[in-house]
């Protein structure tokens, strides 16, 4: 029957002792044995065997049962360590190697085999803890330092320590810097902090934790867009505020700001490819056709393909309150939106990054996000590209590796994401969400001059005096309103199409109801062109 290590009544680290202490009786055996078989060896050389095979015979650790005292009758146990002598090099001495990690919870762990003179130094360090689980002593980054000098100061043994890649470190110190901004959090305001839910409300601490640069990576449907804005309602003090977003999310913004937050929908910019069209919300539409764009808005809300056309007046404006929407959109290193985009994040003073897909499992994808949010820490790709994407071909990183390192770095210090699977409690059954598309003026204007015959007829059907006449305008209404419906259908196409990049971008399952033909052979049409296989 198998024992548990309850049943044995030991720890994790007295159970390496004992491996420990078995292996090296072993080892004096089969020396032993050796020596037998060679009686012709000089006695030097088993003088010398001996001395090296001598043990101490003071136990490593207190026993803690009796089955313990029986196990551990004819093992031999660690020799003490001994001092060096003046002058001895350090290379006679036993080795024993340390490795410094970044643990998942944002500490430093230190990893070793087995070995009592660093259990003795690592409890020397402020807050070190041994967790048993894991066979890991973690302690505080602010602990770091001490670790170090206290394994350094360890004599009698040559003790080599593996110390946190450098990329690792800087990164660890210029988030330690960064101010925590979490006293302005009462800032937001009642009617919006009321309705955020419990994880919503730890997403928003988290940011104004990192000073209000951080990388916000829940999964899509959890509410990225109302975690920004009440990040951007505890930095009122720094608007105007600017948003880079999709082009399909440029009105949903619009509104969402609209309906969470006491401004005038005239302070609400949105910069468009043109200007017409319906505009019920009153919002202040910019066409991005005019030669000259100003940006006086409260929220001024842009595309990333025209942060190219615009860099030149962003770069000179003073937005201290950044949002990139969807900001994998930045992955490319050579896409024009990215290398426009990334300055004027860059110079802020607050960077809200949102994505549902942050790409773990393509490290080279993230280089660019983590730049914009921290450009004295990840400013060479290549060390970035040989630390985590498994080195380079020809100047372009695809693998990926020290994964888990990649991961635990990216929410000690810039990332919080959580799953929908991870706060199924706390989500409503079902929300629904509006979403705004902006159509083609040509197809607006068509619509529109529906529209006004319509009210025309209306008009007529009520004026009319004669059943004959009224049944022949409600006929005419009746085309009319379809007509409207398989117009509008048709307008939104490229709207829907452009709405759906953006979810295919996201990496997200989704769900298609159409009802015109037209509009369903489009989304069948675009599906086949990006070759994206559904059921």
């Amino acid at each position: 029957m198998e024992l548990d290590d309850d049943d044995w009544g030991l720890s994790a680290e007295e159970f390496d002792s004992l491996e420990r202490d078995a292996l090296l009786k072993i080892a004096s055996q089969q020396q032993q044995q050796q020596q037998q078989q060679q009686p012709s060896a000089s006695s030097s050389f088993n003088q010398q065997q001996s001395q090296q095979l001598h043990f101490s015979n003071k136990p490593i650790f207190n026993s803690p049962s009796k089955k313990v005292d029986h196990l551990l009758d004819g093992l031999p146990k660690s020799s003490p360590v001994s001092k060096p002598k003046p002058g001895e090099s350090s290379k006679a001495l036993p080795k024993l190697s340390v490795k410094f990690i970044l643990h998942a919870t944002g500490n430093i762990a230190a990893k070793f085999l087995y070995d009592p003179v660093l259990v003795g130094a690592l409890r020397k360090v402020p807050k070190a803890n041994w967790n048993a689980k894991e066979r890991l002593w973690i302690f505080p980054v602010s602990s770091l330092l001490s670790a170090e000098k206290v394994l350094s100061e360890i004599s009698g043994l040559n003790v080599e320590v593996e110390k946190l890649d450098t990329l690792v470190q800087r990164a660890i110190a210029a988030a330690s810097v960064a101010p925590d901004l979490r006293d302005l959090y009462d800032r937001i305001p009642d009617h919006i902090e009321s309705k955020l839910m419990p994880f919503q409300r730890d997403g928003v601490r988290f940011v104004l934790q990192h000073g209000g640069r951080a990388l916000l990576a829940d999964e899509m449907g959890l509410g990225k867009t109302l975690q920004a804005i009440a990040v951007a309602a505890c930095v009122r003090n720094s608007w105007p505020v600017l948003i880079l977003a999709p082009s399909s999310l440029r009105l949903h913004w619009a509104s969402t700001i609209h309906q969470w937050l006491d401004i005038p929908s005239s302070d609400i910019l949105v910069v468009l490819s043109q200007s017409s069209g319906s505009n019920r919300a009153g919002f202040n539409i910019v066409s991005s056709s005019r030669s000259t764009i100003h940006l006086d808005g409260l929220f001024n809300i842009i595309s990333y393909d025209a942060v190219p056309k615009l860099q030149n007046k962003l770069m000179t404006s003073e937005f201290k309150v950044v949002i990139a929407d969807e900001s994998h959109f930045l992955k490319n290193a050579q896409a024009k939106r990215t290398t426009a985009s990334l300055p004027v994040i860059k110079k802020a003073q607050y960077a809200i990054l949102l994505s549902g897909t942050p790409a773990l499992s393509r490290p080279i994808e993230l280089f660019k996000q983590l730049e914009a949010l921290y450009p004295d820490v990840y400013k060479n790709v290549h060390e970035y590209g040989n630390r985590y994407c498994k080195g380079g071909i020809f100047g372009v990183y695809q693998g990926a590796s020290n994964h888990e390192e990649l991961h635990n770095l990216m929410k000690a210090t810039v990332m919080i994401r959580r799953l929908k699977k991870d706060v199924l409690s706390e989500l409503p059954v079902k929300r629904r969400q509006q979403v705004f598309l902006e159509l083609p003026e040509k197809d607006m204007k068509q619509i529109n001059a529906l529209f006004r015959e319509l009210e025309v007829v209306k008009g007529k059907i009520k004026a009319c005096a004669s059943d004959e006449e009224v049944e022949s305008l409600k006929f005419t209404e009746k085309n009319l309103i379809n007509k409207i419906y398989i117009d509008s259908a048709e307008a939104k196409i490229s709207g829907v199409l452009d709405y759906l990049g953006t979810v295919i971008e996201a990496g997200c399952k989704f769900l298609i109801f159409a009802h015109h033909q037209s509009m369903i052979e489009s989304i069948h049409e675009f599906l086949l062109v990006i070759q994206l296989s559904y059921d």
